[in-house]
């Protein structure tokens, strides 16, 4: 008699070679639109393992689809493979060692998220052959999560238009479905011209562009006590317009991030952000133009899906970790404030629990979690079709991410067990969702309702490009 799903069998079959597809990406870090070598990867294994390919998904150069299966529904899984800017970090030692100073690194833990979402398509694939179920599984590798919002790009352009339900995951350090809750987003760049002139001989010749951006972030600070609860304003200086003070500047570029709960009120408060960019211009003489770089959603609730995840997280269990990752995860934690510690638990509603390094078990939903919310992409997809999200622990209790700890702790056991887990858990949710029509059924039909009580309407300019960047050399 068999005691477990079978498609957790066909996830063992494939564990070896996407555990080493994700050391690979973790040693080839790259960021947003630049994921060649990691891209690259991800193709060459779905052609090994027999996928239907598709190359340059939506006109970018680093995303990668591929199907298997045929009739039946279609269920998407989502993976990703980009770095982040800054984190480089030596593997396995919980001291803060750059392989490269100033060099890209796993901060986020995408070389696992990419590689476990295709181990569990694999299993996928060799159970809907081996049962003769109809039904076709795809994996869609996906740059540029952070930040880049690929997948509202691959959702402008019909990309999930013929699917049925989409899955995905992300490493964390508690096991659990995740909250169906992100922030709407919008990152806008806002370049002033000004005039230069000599800052001591000339300066009423001059017209600061410096000043203007200066002058927008007083305005953006003085806005912040007159917005949403939930909302959130960032910014970061991408030309400041030279390095000599005796020189006014006739150039300056900052990026906004602009946020909010729900996508109208997000954009709301754009209009009002570059309402005060213009104000700031006009103060100085100066002029502005506005371009989005990116932006997406905020994520849609589909309960049925969340449910069947829930089913099959409770069916797995926890992660099996032993002594030897809970040794390596405490010393982790050994370079941890006490409040990043309790801070993972207080967002799961549990209190602290000493001495705990790792997540072994599952978390059920509780009242009283201190909910906090990032943006993402997958964001757009919940629009597009029928969406759940699965947390799964692959490092230390109480890890930041975006952190150099989440680096260190990319490419161990720990990590590989975690995506391992994280393959099963979706493996089963898409078995559900083939084997029980009525299940994808009841699904459907709630994003359906939902997408009456509020239409879509996408983020981004019809107009805008994703952008292309040059490739390496080979």
């Amino acid at each position: 008699m068999q005691n477990t799903p079978p498609v957790w069998e066909r996830v063992d079959r494939h564990r070896d070679d996407l555990t080493g597809l994700a050391d690979r990406v973790w040693g080839t870090p790259e960021t947003l639109y630049a994921e060649f070598a990691s891209c690259a990867e991800h193709d060459a294994m779905l052609r090994a393992k027999g996928f239907r390919v598709v190359a340059e998904v939506a006109g970018m150069p680093t995303a990668v689809m591929g199907e298997a299966g045929s009739g039946g529904p279609v269920i998407a899984i989502l993976g990703e493979y980009d770095a982040l800017p800054g984190l480089s970090q030596a593997a396995g030692i919980a001291e803060p060692r750059p392989e490269e100073q100033g060099g890209n690194g796993h901060g986020c833990g995408h070389n696992l998220l990419g590689a476990a979402a295709l181990l569990a398509a694999c299993a996928l694939k060799d159970w809907l052959e081996e049962s003769g179920q109809p039904g076709r599984v795809r994996y869609y590798g996906c740059p540029a999560e952070e930040g880049g919002a690929a997948k509202t790009f691959m959702v402008r352009d019909g990309v999930f238009a013929d699917v049925d339900a989409a899955i995905t995951w992300h490493p964390n350090c508690m096991t659990r479905v995740d909250d169906p809750l992100s922030l709407a987003n919008t990152r806008i760049d806002f370049s002033f011209q000004g005039r230069a002139s000599h800052a001591a001989a000339s300066p009423h010749l001059g017209r600061s562009a410096l000043d203007a951006v200066e002058l927008m972030s007083v305005g953006v600070n003085y806005l912040r006590e007159h917005m949403v609860q939930d909302a959130r304003i960032h910014y970061a200086y991408l030309d400041a317009g030279g390095v000599a003070p005796n020189v006014v500047q006739a150039r300056a570029r900052v990026r906004y991030s602009i946020r909010a709960l729900q996508l109208a009120e997000m954009l709301a408060l754009v209009e009002r952000v570059k309402d005060v960019a213009r104000g700031a211009a006009l103060m100085t003489g100066t002029a502005v133009t506005m371009k989005v770089f990116s932006a997406v959603s905020n994520t849609l609730l589909n309960e049925v899906m969340d449910e069947a995840m829930r089913r099959a997280l409770e069916e797995l269990g926890g992660v099996p970790f032993d002594e030897a990752d809970r040794a390596f995860a405490r010393a982790i934690q050994a370079t941890l404030s006490p409040e990043d510690i309790a801070a993972s638990y207080r967002r799961v509603g549990l209190p602290p629990r000493p001495d705990e390094a790792l997540c072994d078990y599952v978390v059920a939903p509780l009242p009283g979690a201190e909910v906090m919310i990032g943006s993402t992409d997958v964001a757009d997809v919940s629009w597009a079709v029928p969406t759940t999200e699965v947390l799964v622990a692959t490092h230390a209790i109480g890890t930041p991410a975006h952190s150099w700890q989440i680096t260190a702790q990319g490419k161990t056991p720990a990590a590989h067990k975690g995506m391992v887990h994280a393959a099963k858990a979706m493996a089963r949710c898409a078995e559900m969702l083939f084997a029980d029509p009525a299940l994808l059924a009841r699904a459907r039909a709630e994003h359906a309702g939902r997408l009456r009580q509020t239409p879509y309407t996408c983020p981004l300019p019809a107009d805008l490009a994703p952008p292309v960047l040059p490739r390496p050399p080979a």
